[in-house]
Formats: C-alpha cells, structure tokens, sequence
C-alpha cells in the first residue's frame, strides 16, 4: 500500500499501540481529512490480519450486533457474511468505518476492551448528534483522537522539509532571532500555497503531485458540495435549510470590517432563537471554527464569553478560497489584493492553526476604550492577545491593552504579520507561517 503524505496521526497510532492497557480508540473528524486512509496504512504495516468494515458501504454489516455485544457472537456473524476473514488473538485489528452511520456499534467497545483479544480502530465523521449517542455507548471503554486537515507542519513535510528544519525554525522563535531574507521569502511563497490550497489530503497531494495549482480548486468545490449534502443527510431535530443558510454565509461575514455573525442578516425576519442549534452543529460536525466574544479581556478563558457573539471560521482555509470567486485563489497565490477578504484569509488560516494546536477560540470588542483583538490564549499565568494584521499598520488595540491597568491578566501581546521575528519589550511579532508553533513557544517561553 502507497502513502505518500506522512500525518501527525501516525505517531500517536504507533504510540497507542505500543501502550499495553490501550483501549478501543475512535478517530473522529470532518469528512476527507484523511483518517481512513492513515488508519488502513497504520493497519498494513502493524498487523496480520485486519478486518475492515465500513458502515456506509457495507450496510449489511450492522447486523452483526444483532445477538448481542460479546465478542464471540460479533465474530460469528461477521464469518456467516464473510467465511474468508481471520481472527488472530494479539494479531488482529478491527477497523470499524464510518462509525456515525451505526452507532450501536459503540456500545460493542466495553465488551472489546474486557475481552482483550483484538485491537479495535473505529474512525467516522461524528455529525451532530450521533456523536452524542456513541459517546454514552462507549463511555469509559474508549479514547479519541480528533483529526484535522494537515496543518502547515504536515504541509512542509508534504513539500520535502525534515524535521530539522522545523527545529531550526523553532530555534529562531525561541531566541526571538530574526530569520533572513532568502528564509522569509520562501518560507511565505510555502505558507502563501498552504493558504490558498488547504490542508485536505487530496487537494495537498493534487498539487505535489502536479507541482502547481491545476485541479485544486475543483476537489475544494466538490468538498463544499459533499459539505452540503452531509447537511442533508445527518441534521436531525433541527431545519436543515437554516444549517445550510449559516454554512453559506460564512465568507459573507468574513468580508466585513465586523466579522461577527449575525444571524438577524442571513433572511429577512431571521431572529436567533429560530437557529439555536444550527452553529454547534456544524462544529461538532467539524465543519466550522466558533470564536467567541470575550466579556472581559481576563482569566479564565471558558465561562468568560458571550455565547450569542461570535465570528464563524472555515475549518480549511482553502475551502475558504473556493466559496469566492474563481479569481482569488490566483489572487492569493500572487499575494495581489483581495480587498476586504484578505483580512478574514489571515484571520481564518491563524484560528484554524490554533484550533489545530488544541485552543478554543475567543475574540475581544470594546468601543471605549477602542479595542479589536482577534484572538486570545492564555501561557501558564497570563491572558496573551493575538492580532493578526493582514497590512503591515499601527497595534492601537494591541497598545491598548497593554498600557491599560484594568487588565492586569494582560502581560505582554503576540502580533502576526508579514514581519520577522523580534520583541519591542510589549508584545513579539511572528511571521504568520509560525504560527503553528505557537503554543509550543508560549509552553517554553523562559
């Protein structure tokens, strides 16, 4: 079996296949961003026989809870419908596909685990609310592990760099060393690619393959339209035309110089509690990034938010891309401007790479004193503004609460830009392709 893009993912299957007390573990993520393929060479390489089944393809398959969860009556009806199959004790894995279409498979992870005979991997898109039903199924019997499009880490080993070449990197961020001109210049022409493709595996591999753009943007539309109809399939208990309706005006909203969300503009007479619902779908769904208006900029992060405020983020900013016009992935690509939407593609790309280091999304707006801050985390003992500046302009709101008392949380900034690395004693500013190693940095930071 051929894989081509090495993934985060296959350091944490080694490692938990290498833990004796392992349990069943679920990958889970949105459609297309590479699970079953990662997981089926984990397979080939780490075991003698693997069973695979797919839920959605092989719907016959579902019956074989039928006579119960014991792992004896789950192998006999799975050898009446496939003799063929063998079942090695320590030697065998079961991978159980799209998982959110029979969600009583769940409930057969218990009886794996206190069998111990076989390893079990179940992977599947986790839409809305049959997430919920398979995590009471299999509760204390199971680990996740959530996958995403590859971030600009996976992307650069994708485009041939080593690990070395991260660290040196790293070693530039961590002694706040600028980097030179020639690593500048091609580390943003790579991060310029990576915005305007994406991290979905087949896109990724489309343009390694073809080492230029050809035939991305049409894989990124037909994901919009798998999107589409996965809303259609999975939404139960809630109107499926006003969960479409939030997914395609995300860029709507991104084009403004207030990015927030409003759902009174999406139809006319449109009111928010005719869409409750409708956003934590399509997160839980995987689809959406939520950031969240802070009610104060200070600690803690969670419960600190108003839950009726935020901006709404595409998980891949490439997917970002393709919702535009046909022109701005070349406009992208060139660096030329894209008028208001450059702003949301730097703002979009920078809380997807957070997300993918394990932050939850919160923003700040205040008129007096005037604040904008696009986003917060937090290190060991401070609040750490977040702007991302799409023009090389002033930091007032970043100033702003810096030098402002009531903000004691508030110790010194990031800002990432097209600027180098440095420290002017308030805030660090970062080049925007180093944001992936950014919590890295702030877990460090001396």
């Amino acid at each position: 079996m051929d894989k081509l893009l090495r993934r985060k993912v296959d350091s944490y299957l080694k490692a938990w296949k290498n833990n004796p007390d392992r349990k069943p573990l679920i990958v889970k993520g949105a459609r297309q961003v590479g699970k079953t393929r990662s997981i089926e060479w984990f397979a080939s390489q780490n075991y003698k026989s693997v069973i695979q089944i797919n839920f959605v393809e092989q719907p016959k398959y579902k019956n074989i809870f039928e006579d119960g969860f014991e792992v004896d009556a789950i192998l006999k009806n799975i050898s009446l419908l496939n003799p063929e199959l063998k079942f090695i004790s320590g030697e065998t894995l079961f991978f159980f596909d799209e998982l959110q279409a029979c969600p009583s498979c769940a409930t057969s992870l218990k009886f794996f685990k206190l069998d111990g005979r076989y390893d079990v991997i179940c992977s599947g898109s986790m839409m809305g609310i049959n997430y919920q039903e398979i995590e009471s199924n299999s509760v204390g019997y199971k680990e996740d592990y959530e996958m995403y499009s590859m971030d600009f880490e996976e992307f650069l080993w994708a485009r041939g760099y080593a690990e070395d070449f991260i660290e040196e990197l790293y070693g530039y961020m961590s002694e706040v060393k600028p980097l030179a001109k020639l690593q500048m210049d091609v580390l943003f022409d790579l991060f310029r690619d990576y915005a305007t493709i994406g991290g979905m595996p087949e896109v990724v591999n489309t343009y390694i393959r073809n080492k230029n753009f050809s035939g991305t943007l049409g894989i990124q539309k037909q994901l919009l339209k798998d999107y589409e109809e996965d809303i259609t399939k999975y939404v139960e208990g809630l109107d499926k035309a006003k969960v479409k309706a939030v997914y395609n005006h995300i860029s709507t909203f991104l084009a403004k110089e207030n990015k927030r969300f409003q759902i009174t503009k999406i139809a006319r007479n449109a009111r928010n509690r005719n869409y409750i619902g409708c956003i934590e779908w399509l997160a839980d769904a995987g689809v959406v990034n939520v950031c969240y208006c802070l009610n104060r900029p200070e600690l803690p992060l969670k419960g600190n938010y108003d839950s009726g405020l935020y901006k709404i983020y595409y998980k891949d900013t490439g997917l970002l891309i393709a919702s535009l016009d046909e022109e701005a992935q070349e406009d992208l690509r060139a660096n030329k401007n894209l008028g208001t939407y450059k702003g949301a593609i730097y703002e979009n790309i920078v809380g997807d790479m957070l997300v993918k280091q394990g932050y939850d999304l919160y923003y700040y707006r205040s008129d007096k004193p005037s604040i904008e801050m696009d986003f917060f985390v937090r290190d060991t003992d401070s609040l750490v503004p977040i702007e991302v500046k799409a023009k090389d302009g002033a930091s007032a709101s970043l100033n702003n609460l810096l030098k402002d008392d009531r903000y004691p949380d508030v110790k010194y900034g990031i800002k990432l830009g097209y600027r180098n690395i440095g420290f002017n004693g308030k805030f660090y500013t970062f080049p925007y392709f180093l944001t992936f190693l950014l919590k890295r940095f702030l877990s460090e930071k001396r």
